[in-house]
Parts: C-alpha cells; structure tokens; sequence
C-alpha cells in the first residue's frame, strides 16, 4: 500500500524502522561509486524526501542513472535522522522506474525565470516555487470557505451566462451560437432573437446582482468562482480570467462591511501561516524577503479608515513628482495606493468615493457628491477589495440608473429585491490572485494562476 511523503513526516515516529512504499517523480539523483541518494516529490509535501540506495541492489547501475523527472516506486526502512538537515530518509530495498523521461526535459534542477516557465505552465507546479504559490492557493480557498461557512454564510453557485450587466457590456465577454459568417439582421444589427437564449448574453464578471437576490432570503452568502473581463490591460495584476469571491450581507452598513473584510482577511492569513509554513518560509526566503514578518504584523494591525478626499489631501500634500496627478473627482492610481499603504504602514481602507466613478447601485450618501464606497488595499498587490453599501431606497437607485443610462428592462428581476421587502444591504468583491499574491510576495499575476489569461495569451 503506497504511503504519501506527506504521512511520512508528519508519522515519522510511529514509522521509525518500518518498510513503507512510496511513488513519486524524481528531483534530483546523487550518483556514487557504492550508494547515491534520490530526492523525489509526490506532491503531497513542500519538502523532498531522500532515498538512500545502494550497490546491494541487482539495478544499482539502472537506478544511478535516472534521470529528474522520472515517476519512480520505493520500497524501503524509514530512518529518522535528526542530526541531518532532513528529519528522515529512506534506505531502500526497490526502486523501480515507472515512466522514463528524456534528457530534454525542460525543468532541470537549476534556477529558471518566471518568463520560462509561463511558456511551460504544465510543468511549472513542478519546481519548488509553483509548489509553495498553488499549494498556498489551495489553502487560501480552503480558508475562504471555512471562514463563511463558520460564520453561517449560505454558499451560492451563481450563474456564468449572464444576461444581467453588472460590469457594464464593454467589459463582458459575448456568447452566441450564431454562424458569425452568416448573422441574422434587423435594421442593420445582429438579431439576437434568432441566438440560443433569444437574447444577447455575457459571461459572468461578477456574481453581486444574482448574490444580491439570495441575501434578501438567506441574510449572509458568498460566492467564490471563476469571472470574466475583457480589459486589454497588460498590467502585472490584470487578467481576463479570475477567481473573485463576492460576499453580500443583509442588515448591514458601510462600517460593518469593513468589520467584515478585516476580520475575514486576517482569519484567512493566520489559516494560511498555520497550514503552509515550508510554503511560506520558502517564499520569505526566496520570492519576498519579510513576507513572513508583513504577514504576521498584518494580525496585530488596525486597518486605517480614511475618505478618499483626504487620502487626496495627503497625495497632494506628498513631495512626490507624481506620473499621474491626484484629484478629488478621480480614482487612484497604482502609485499613490502604494504611497497610501507605505504612509500608513500597512492595509488601507479608502471610503466615501465620488459617485461619478462608480457603480450605480452604490449607496448615495447625503453629501449627494459621493457613494458608501470602499477599497481596501494593500501593500504590493494595490487593490484587494472593492466594496459597498448597495442603494436600497428604490426611487434613488432607479434615479442613478437613469444618469448613467443603466437599461432597466434587462435587470428588472433585480430591482424586486428593492420592491419586496428591502433592506440596508452591502457586499464586496476580492480578486483571489490578488489574494494569493499578497499571501506569496508574488508581484504577477501570471504567476499564481494556474494557466493565465490575458491579452494575446490564452495557451495550453
């Protein structure tokens, strides 16, 4: 019965002496006259465990020469050996290949750039560093769930072909199962009636109106799934496609949004420091030198609680040569949300927002210029989250649809929730990559999904 390298360190007392079988791929192979050590990964663990062999076995000369990235199977005595630098090896009795891997394999046990390994997304969890980044990603997602599922959130699956347009169309990406070289018109325009759902449709890039309608009947939910955009935008921390997680509470204001956010994202970083501490030590180590100490000073810290007109003020007020200049009418930009997160050492809540620029079912507030807005961010990734308290009062919110020429026909569904039974009611929505960057030091967003999409990429 295969034993993972996983249950081997973590059992290695109860297994001192006692014959286990492992499988795994070989990392590395230290050929020597008599003996030579293995070091193979199953995945089930950051760390290698070393094989000890030598020439007692009738294919000491086969196994001295396999070659990294070979599946091997060992049967072998388990050895504690505290004094070394791994806590235990195994000396074995059989190893045997069980798929064989060519000299041109391209992940080698040498130092490869980022850029390299994108081109070879299907073997990159395969080194060290993609190891730490999805297995802490896997973690992450897994805290996700357990802090709303703990908290009596009601986890909803909601739709990826939309007709509802949250985002605004521009930013969605179209479906349709018509002949693109032979389109029904009317009037010069494509006839969508004649298309599968007898209207145009989207793929999701967001789950807040949907979520929204289930926060009127169950109080708290989340969704966590994957959403779309089709920015042309090549910044390190854009993609087309991405994970978002989008809670939305009823009876609940701007300040306990932010209570909530706070909390959530301090319950997922502890979860994380505790699950992952080969993964996060290495990433200290090797990606980002403090990301251990930034992560634990995050737990202790009192996120700042400032309005967008003074985080302005204080942009203005910086001896900074600005590339983009600050301003009270506009959004922020990547440079002053980093000059924010290094003033006040650490995550930044950012509220009040001018209305102009945002969403229109955003909360008006009674200045009539600005809407119960809020982002939080933080060191390196820039923007994590991006929040409201949502317009329950419906005249107001049909109102600002009107201004913004929001088509009320297609999302009429939606406005029943102001119609029957409305409440004070907020959400947020958090990037998981961006997440994951900040959990890993990683600065691209390339480099924490598993197979990006972006502009003029979408390989494998």
């Amino acid at each position: 019965m295969r034993t993972k390298v996983k249950q081997l360190f973590s059992k290695s007392q109860e297994l001192q002496g006692k014959e286990v079988t492992i499988m795994g791929w070989v990392r590395t192979n230290r050929a020597q006259a008599q003996f030579g050590f293995l070091n193979i990964n199953d995945g089930t663990y950051f760390d290698n465990l070393q094989i000890v062999y030598d020439d007692k076995l009738s294919n000491f000369e086969d196994i001295s020469k396999y070659r990294v990235g070979m599946s091997v199977k060992v049967v072998g005595k388990v050895v504690l050996t505290p004094e070394m630098k791994q806590p235990l090896e195994i000396h074995a009795s059989i190893v045997e290949m069980l798929g064989d891997c060519p000299e041109t394999y391209p992940i080698q046990p040498k130092r490869h750039t980022r850029e390299f390994l994108r081109d070879v997304a299907h073997l990159r969890p395969r080194t060290n560093l993609f190891s730490a980044v999805f297995r802490i990603r896997s973690v992450a997602a897994m805290a996700i769930h357990k802090y709303f599922q703990d908290n009596g959130y009601l986890y909803v699956h909601t739709p990826l072909i939309t007709c509802a347009d949250c985002e605004g169309s521009d930013q969605m990406f179209k479906i349709s199962t018509l002949n693109f070289n032979n389109l029904p018109l009317e009037n010069g325009k494509v006839d969508f009636s004649k298309d599968l759902f007898g209207k145009q449709a989207f793929i999701t890039g967001s789950g807040q109106l949907h979520g929204e309608t289930f926060a009127m009947a169950f109080s708290d939910i989340y969704t966590f799934g994957p959403t779309f955009r089709t920015e042309n935008s090549n910044t390190k921390t854009h993609a087309n496609e991405f994970w978002m997680i989008e809670p939305e509470m009823a009876f609940c204001d701007l300040e306990g949004l932010m209570d909530i956010e706070e909390e959530m994202l301090k319950f997922v970083v502890d979860y994380v420091l505790k699950e992952c501490p080969l993964e996060i030590q290495f990433c200290d180590q090797f990606v980002a030198k403090g990301l251990k100490q930034k992560l634990s000073d995050l737990l202790k810290s009192k996120f700042v609680r400032i309005s967008h007109h003074d985080v302005i003020d204080i942009l203005k007020n910086a001896k900074v040569k600005w590339e983009f200049l600050p301003s009270y009418d506009d959004d922020i930009a990547k440079e002053h949300e980093k000059y924010i997160t290094e003033y006040f050492n650490g995550p930044v809540f950012i509220t009040n927002w001018p209305k102009d620029i945002k969403a229109y079912y955003m909360k008006l507030n009674p200045d009539g210029k600005t809407v119960a807005a809020v982002d939080l961010v933080v060191p390196q990734a820039g923007e994590l989250m991006g929040g409201s308290q949502r317009e329950e009062d419906l005249n107001k919110l049909l109102n600002r649809m009107e201004e913004l020429h929001i088509d009320q026909e297609g999302i009429d569904w939606y406005l029943d929730t102001r119609r029957f039974g409305g409440c004070v009611h907020s959400g947020f929505g958090m990037g998981f990559e961006r997440l994951v960057m900040y959990l890993t030091g990683i600065e691209n967003i390339r480099d924490v999904i598993p197979f990006p999409r972006t502009p003029k990429n979408c390989e494998f």
